[in-house]
């Protein structure tokens, strides 16, 4: 991450070196749209998690509103700035620096000035220290509001066709093997789908990793999200890392989304279908009973069909009822 040097004194204390009058506004369009000045306060800012296009209204009229904007890397920040004419003050506030960056961000705050967190893609606080900066602000008194936004963890969830009605975000996996592999043995108990990020030196390992601790659990692994070589693989998690060791392209941000364990998605052995079904085909025609126990499995229909019909040949008192 990149800082942006000593911290300067006021009117702008806490900005990097770049002058800056008051103007507050940015270009959309072509249009140059004036903002008023924020009511004092911490504003928690999503900013895109690639396509700069994906970045809200409200997102923008805040960041060119705000007195001062906190990024992990003013540089990537500044992409984001100068597609839309934004020029507020900066400050550099990420992992490395946060323990000496927070308490004079607090004190701006205490000032009456409105600062905007962003981290360099996505939501703040996933996966970046800013939420010690929220909880002191919010201890302290001061507004602390969210202007929601882009989220890759969302974002890989939406696109995964896994179960989303629970999910456990991960963030990134132990580098070390050894490590993680406890961490992902502590993982395989959870009823949940996963989410992971990854880098693309570590993906394979990761994957190969998952593959051995988790099972053949349905996965996928999106790349690149939002960008122009946006990938999404699908597979069981055996076969995704096939794909990686096997020279998948690395390049780029990775989201792992991982199905839960069996027992949580529905999913039924096979003497257990087949007892749900013969108990079903003793009061339901086939068709009946397979609608049935494909709703209370979460099977597809076409297998429990093929069941069905074994158990029905097979059994004089479905006779007749072998009508799909």
């Amino acid at each position: 991450m990149s800082d942006s040097g000593p911290l300067a004194p006021p009117p702008h204390p806490l900005q990097d070196d770049t002058p800056i009058g008051d103007r507050r506004s940015y270009v959309l369009f072509g249009e140059e749209r004036v903002c008023r000045p924020l009511a004092a306060g911490l504003y928690v800012v999503a900013t895109p998690i690639g396509h700069l296009n994906d970045v809200s209204l409200r997102a923008l009229a805040t960041l060119a509103g705000a007195d001062l904007i906190a990024c992990e890397d003013t540089r990537v920040t500044r992409k984001l700035l100068g597609r839309y004419s934004i020029a507020r003050p900066l400050v550099s506030y990420h992992e490395h620096n946060a323990a000496s960056v927070r308490p004079r961000l607090l004190e701006a705050l205490g000032s009456g000035r409105a600062v905007a967190l962003v981290s360099d893609a996505g939501t703040p606080l996933i996966s970046d220290p800013g939420y010690r900066l929220v909880r002191e602000a919010a201890a302290a008194g001061h507004l602390v509001t969210a202007v929601p936004g882009p989220s890759a963890v969302l974002a890989a969830l939406a696109v995964a066709g896994l179960p989303t009605d629970r999910f456990f975000f991960e963030g990134f996996l132990p580098p070390r093997e050894g490590t993680r592999r406890t961490r992902i043995a502590a993982l395989a108990t959870i009823p949940s789908t996963l989410v992971l990020y990854e880098t693309g030196p570590r993906v394979a390992a990761a994957l190969a990793g998952l593959a051995s601790g988790l099972g053949p659990r349905e996965a996928a692994v999106c790349r690149e999200l939002t960008k122009l070589h946006e990938e999404i693989r699908r597979g069981t998690l055996a076969t995704l890392a096939d794909d990686y060791a096997q020279g998948a392209e690395t390049r780029g941000e990775f989201v792992i989304v991982i199905a839960p364990p069996a027992a949580e998605t529905g999913i039924a052995d096979t003497d257990k279908i087949d007892a749900l079904l013969r108990e079903a085909l003793k009061t339901s025609s086939l068709k009946d009973a397979v609608e049935a126990v494909a709703a209370a499995t979460g099977q597809p229909r076409r297998s429990i069909y093929q069941r069905a019909l074994a158990i029905a040949k097979s059994s004089p008192q479905a006779d007749g009822d072998a009508d799909g």
